[in-house]
């Protein structure tokens, strides 16, 4: 414990540095992996499948069995490559959220690099660095949970009812078909979950569309999955922002609205965007229970914390004004020339 309080902010980062490294090393290589099993199973799907066509066409009386295990064929070909393929898009995507963290420290331990002058910065360079890992990690706790309960789950049922409905088909045709169509409307389910699970780690439209857009469409999922009401007025003249600013503003926005409907039993929620020439300010207010803001803060609120903290090193400003039983109003302003 001792050498832990004795670490520099730099050595820290520098240690989470070459622990993402070595995370990056080992997906290169099951991704090397992983693409020449992909390439094999293609290679054997499309065996199997001109089998499958060969075996059709050529069927007649006493060939059922045949073409039954041509097909049983192909269609257990099918699911390895699309199990294979999932696993390689899962990796992908690992791949650039470690290379996106790997960045983002290198570029703060070249700022403490470039202030390790004081024991003040110092200081607050070690603090800073806490709350980021942290948060990352209360975020990959959240996440975790998120993908059991929801997708995990549902891929376990999936994979039930479909063995279910495959014993049925020689046993039951019309249960089978009911099997399959119960299976249909809850992979229906899972899918909208997934999207919604995909548009929280990272929305596709804040890159193709910008801060706004994906703040009005955040703001409806919110509406869609729960009894909140949220509403959302854009001021200003509407535009793109740097891409850095647009991700600090909508994670800012999204950690704001889960305390909301998470922690303070709101019924409302209002967000406020005001794009000035100079500056971009976003408040959020709802109708909850309300907190003490100093205690939250010296309590070490990570979420409220961790946006102060990106905020003031952006240049802006950060505000709380809260009460227990009057609600709360949390608003933020950045520089946006």
């Amino acid at each position: 414990m001792a050498d832990d309080q004795k670490q520099s902010p730099r050595d820290v980062i520098q240690d989470e540095l070459a622990e993402i490294q070595r995370g990056i090393k080992e997906i290169t290589l099951m991704l090397e992996q992983s693409r020449a099993e992909v390439g094999k199973l293609t290679q054997r799907n499309a065996a199997i499948t001109a089998h499958l066509q060969q075996v059709q066409n050529q069927a007649g009386a006493g060939q059922t069995g045949e073409l039954r295990m041509a097909y049983d064929s192909a269609l257990d070909a099918q699911q390895r490559l699309f199990v294979m393929r999932g696993q390689l898009e899962k990796l992908q995507s690992d791949q650039a959220h470690l290379e996106r963290q790997k960045k983002t420290l290198e570029k703060l331990h070249e700022l403490l690099a470039g202030s390790a002058g004081t024991a003040r910065v110092e200081k607050g360079g070690l603090a800073s660095v806490e709350m980021l890992v942290n948060a990352q990690e209360s975020e990959r706790r959240r996440l975790s949970r998120q993908m059991h309960d929801g997708p995990a789950q549902a891929l376990s049922n999936f994979i039930l009812q479909t063995e279910i409905a495959m014993r049925l088909l020689d046993v039951d045709a019309e249960q089978a078909r009911s099997e399959l169509s119960n299976l249909k409307i809850a992979a229906m389910g899972a899918f909208q979950k997934v999207r919604n699970f995909i548009f929280e780690l990272r929305p596709m439209m804040l890159d193709d569309l910008g801060l706004v857009p994906t703040i009005r469409r955040y703001a409806d999922a919110i509406k869609e999955q729960s009894s909140m009401d949220v509403n959302v007025n854009v001021s200003g003249t509407e535009r793109r922002l740097e891409p850095y600013l647009e991700v600090m503003v909508f994670r800012a926005m999204q950690e704001l609205i889960s305390n909301a409907t998470r922690h303070s039993q709101a019924t409302v929620i209002k967000v406020q965007v005001d794009m000035g020439d100079h500056l971009v300010r976003l408040s959020v207010e709802d109708n909850g229970n309300g907190f003490d803001a100093e205690a939250a803060h010296k309590d070490g609120a990570l979420g409220l914390n961790l946006i102060k903290e990106r905020v003031e090193m952006s240049g802006g400003s950060f505000t709380v004004d809260s009460m227990p039983g009057k609600g709360a109003r949390i608003s933020l302003t950045v520089p946006a020339g």
